[in-house]
């Protein structure tokens, strides 16, 4: 399968690669945040334009599944599974934390999505990995990980980059290397948003 779109709107940033042949081209925005639902499919069409590739001849969509955004998580999800509807193909979730660990060469890796308040969603990987499964930590939780010999992760920067050294990585590479590590692994799936921590509307509710 070298034919493929994916899309990352879990973050500030939106990302769009698409891959005809093995060759990728994308569209990026990196200040996007609140505005995924207006922008995204402008970059769609650019990204396929850029490769000369259409929907029909991808062999499979992606969407970055979370953590981050609970709206931008929404947005890029409902659109890939559109586009696997239409075209009757199959879905790739990725992660937010996959961009990163398949951006980012060997060792233990503690890949982060800043949750704001002091607080970090991360997951932990090793060899291409998982090793510790995706959590929502203090920054004091994270910084004891770094100490027990885990290297630091992002595709943005976070605040805890203060306290420690913080490794940042091209979200852009990221999506690609981790859409194509992940299709060669089989891991087709349905698209189902990836929620560490309830919404602020769930846990009040729940008060």
């Amino acid at each position: 399968m070298q034919n493929f779109l994916a899309v990352d709107t879990s973050g500030n940033y939106l990302t769009v690669v698409a891959v005809k042949n093995g060759k990728a081209f994308s569209s990026f925005i990196e200040n996007c945040a609140m505005k995924h639902s207006v922008s995204l499919m402008t970059a769609v069409d650019e990204a396929l334009k850029k490769a000369e590739l259409s929907l029909d001849e991808c062999d499979f969509f992606a969407s970055v599944v979370g953590a981050g955004s609970f709206t931008g998580i929404r947005i890029g999800i409902s659109v890939a599974k559109g586009f696997c509807s239409a075209c009757n193909k199959p879905s790739l979730p990725i992660t937010s934390f996959d961009v990163a660990a398949y951006n980012t060469v060997g060792g233990k890796l503690l890949c982060i999505v800043d949750a704001l308040h002091d607080c970090y969603y991360a997951c932990g990987y090793e060899d291409g990995e998982v090793v510790y499964p995706p959590a929502y930590l203090t920054e004091e939780e994270v910084l004891a990980l770094v100490e027990s010999g885990y290297k630091l992760v992002s595709c943005q920067s976070a605040p805890i980059a203060k306290k420690t050294e913080l490794c940042l990585v091209d979200p852009v590479a990221g999506l690609e290397k981790a859409a194509i590590a992940l299709a060669a692994k089989n891991a087709f799936a349905p698209l189902t948003a990836v929620y560490v921590r309830k919404s602020s509307a769930e846990i009040n509710l729940g008060k």
